[in-house]
C-alpha cells in the first residue's frame, strides 16, 4: 500500500494545483458571461481553441516524450538539456513562420490582428516552461509546481476582476487607456490579456531553470524522444478536435449565439474536468516510474476501480443538482436553452478519464503509435457526427459526437490492451458503479429536475452502496 500511499498523496497535491486554479477559472465564467452576451463568449471560446491546438503543435509530445526517457535514463542532465534546447529552437522556427504568413493564418482562426498577437505571446511563453514544469512532477516536486500553478491563476482572475467589475462599476477610477478600448466588441480582449501577463509571470519565476543545466544536446536522445513523441502529437491534436471542434462547427452551422451559449454550459462539466486532469497530473509520472515493480498491473487496476467510483459519483452529484450549478454560474438566462448538453458531457468526460487510465498499456510499452490511431479514429467519429447531426438536432448532435468519440476511444484502448499489456482490471465492479451512476442520472435528469429532495436520496443511495461495497478497502487506505 506504500505505493498507492505515495500516488494518493501526490495526486492530492497535483489535484491541488489543477483544482484550484479550475475552480478560480469557474470563478471567471459568471463574471464573463454577465458582462459579455453569448457572441462575444463566443470570440473568447474561438480564441481558446485555437490556444490549445497551437500548444499541442509546440510541444509536439515533448512533454509524455520527457517523462518516458528522464525516468529511465542514468543522463537525466542531458536528456532535460536535450528536450529544453529543442523545444525553444523549434519555438523561434514556429514564429518566424508565423510572421512570415500572418495574414493568413490570422485569417484563418478568425480573430482580430490584435487578439491574435496577444494569442502568439501567450503560446511561446506557454511552450518555453513545458519542460521545467515537467522537471518538476518528474523530480517528485509537487509543492513547487502548485505554488507556480496558483500563482498564475491568480493573476488572472485578478485581472480579470480588475478589467470587469472594477472597470465597469468604477470607472472614474480607472486609467483613459483602458476605458478608450472598453465597448463590447473590445471588453473580451481584456480576458487575452490577462493571460498574457500571467504567462509572463510563470516565465518569470520559471527562469532559473533555463540557466540551471549545463547545455548538453544529444541527437540521440532527440531521434528516441521524437519517435516516441510524435504520435503523441498527433493524438493530442486528434482530441483537440475531439473536444473543441464542436464549438466551430456550431458558429459555422448555426451561430456565434448558439456556440456561446453551448461554450457556457460545457463549463458546467468542469468539475469532473478538474478531476481527470488532477488524476492525470499525479497518475503520468506514477506510471512510469512504478512500472518495473512487480505488483504494477494489479495496481493499475486498483487505480482505476477507484477512479471510476469517483468519477460515477461526481457524475451523479452534478447531475442532480446541475439547476443549482446553473443558476450560480451561468447568471445570465440566454445561456440556459443548451442545458441539456451537461449530463452527455459529463459522461463524456469520464469515458476519457477511464481511457486515459487505459492508456497505460501504449505508454509502457512504447505503442504511442497506437495511441495516435485510437486518438485519430476518435477524430473521425466527432466530425462524422457533428457533420451529419447537427443540421437534423441542433447543438445536441455536438454532445453526443462527444460522448460517442470518447466512448468508443475507451473500448478500443480497453481490447487492445488486454492483447498488448494486459490488467487485470475488475470489470464487473467497474461496469456496476457505471451503470447505477447513469441510470440515477437518467432517473434524476427526466423525472426529478430541480427536486433536491429526490435527488439527494439518489446521491445517498450511492453513497451507501460505495461504502458498503468499499469499506475494508477505504478503511485500509485512511489508516495508510
Amino acid at each position: 500500500m506504500s505505493t498507492l500511499k505515495r500516488f494518493f498523496q501526490d495526486t492530492i497535491i497535483y489535484g491541488f494545483a489543477t483544482v484550484l486554479p479550475r475552480l478560480m477559472n469557474f470563478i471567471l465564467v459568471p463574471l464573463h458571461t454577465e458582462y459579455l452576451g453569448p457572441a462575444g463568449y463566443s470570440v473568447n471560446t474561438t480564441f481558446y481553441v485555437w490556444a490549445t491546438f497551437f500548444n499541442v503543435i509546440l510541444t509536439y509530445g515533448m512533454e509524455t516524450a520527457f517523462f518516458r526517457f528522464f525516468s529511465h535514463s542514468e543522463e537525466k542532465g542531458k536528456v532535460f538539456s536535450t528536450s529544453f534546447i529543442t523545444l525553444s529552437c523549434t519555438t523561434v522556427i514556429f514564429f518566424v513562420l508565423v510572421f512570415i504568413f500572418r495574414g493568413w493564418i490570422t485569417t484563418l482562426v478568425d480573430l482580430q490582428p490584435v487578439y491574435f498577437n496577444y494569442l502568439l505571446g501567450i503560446l511561446a511563453l506557454d511552450t518555453l516552461v513545458v519542460i521545467p514544469f515537467a522537471y518538476l512532477r518528474a523530480t517528485n516536486r509537487p509543492l513547487k509546481f502548485a505554488l507556480v500553478k496558483v500563482l498564475n491563476i491568480l493573476v488572472v482572475v485578478l485581472l480579470n476582476f480588475y478589467f470587469f467589475w472594477f472597470v465597469s462599476e468604477f470607472p472614474k477610477y480607472s486609467p483613459d487607456i483602458v476605458l478608450s478600448n472598453y465597448s463590447e466588441v473590445d471588453k473580451v480582449g481584456y480576458i487575452f490579456i490577462a493571460n498574457l501577463a500571467a504567462s509572463a509571470v510563470t516565465f518569470l519565476i520559471l527562469l532559473p531553470y533555463f540557466f540551471r543545466t549545463r547545455v548538453d544536446f544529444s541527437m540521440t536522445i532527440l531521434k528516441q524522444m521524437w519517435k516516441y513523441g510524435w504520435p503523441v502529437m498527433v493524438a493530442g491534436l486528434a482530441f483537440v478536435i475531439n473536444e473543441n471542434l464542436d464549438k466551430l462547427l456550431l458558429k459555422e452551422m448555426i451561430s456565434d449565439e448558439v456556440m456561446g451559449a453551448y461554450a457556457g454550459c460545457y463549463k458546467l462539466a468542469v468539475f469532473m474536468m478538474i478531476f481527470i486532469q488532477a488524476f492525470r497530473m499525479g497518475a503520468e509520472p506514477f506510471f512510469f516510474n512504478h512500472s518495473k515493480q512487480d505488483n504494477a498491473k494489479e495496481t493499475y487496476a486498483t487505480i482505476l476501480e477507484y477512479f471510476v467510483i469517483a468519477g460515477s459519483m461526481i457524475l451523479v452529484v452534478l447531475v442532480v443538482y446541475i439547476d443549482f450549478f446553473k443558476q450560480l454560474v451561468i447568471r445570465d438566462e440566454e445561456y440556459w436553452f443548451t442545458i441539456a448538453i451537461v449530463p452527455v458531457i459529463l459522461l463524456a468526460n469520464l469515458f476519457m478519464g477511464i481511457y486515459h487510465n487505459l492508456a497505460v498499456w501504449y505508454k509502457l510499452t512504447d505503442k504511442t503509435r497506437m495511441g495516435m490511431y485510437i486518438s485519430l479514429f476518435g477524430a473521425v467519429v466527432t466530425v462524422l457526427f457533428n457533420v451529419l447531426l447537427i443540421p437534423v438536432i441542433g447543438f445536441m448532435a455536438a454532445a453526443w459526437a462527444t460522448l460517442a468519440a470518447y466512448g468508443s476511444m475507451m473500448l478500443i484502448s480497453f481490447f487492445l490492451g488486454r492483447r498488448y499489456y494486459p490488467v487485470p482490471y475488475n470489470l464487473k465492479k467497474i461496469g456496476m458503479y457505471l451503470l447505477i451512476s447513469v441510470g440515477l442520472c437518467v432517473i434524476s435528469f427526466k423525472f426529478f429536475r430541480e427536486n433536491y429532495l429526490a435527488g439527494s436520496s439518489f446521491v445517498i443511495l450511492f453513497l451507501l452502496i460505495t461504502f458498503f461495497n468499499e469499506r475494508k478497502d477505504l478503511k485500509r487506505i485512511l489508516n495508510q
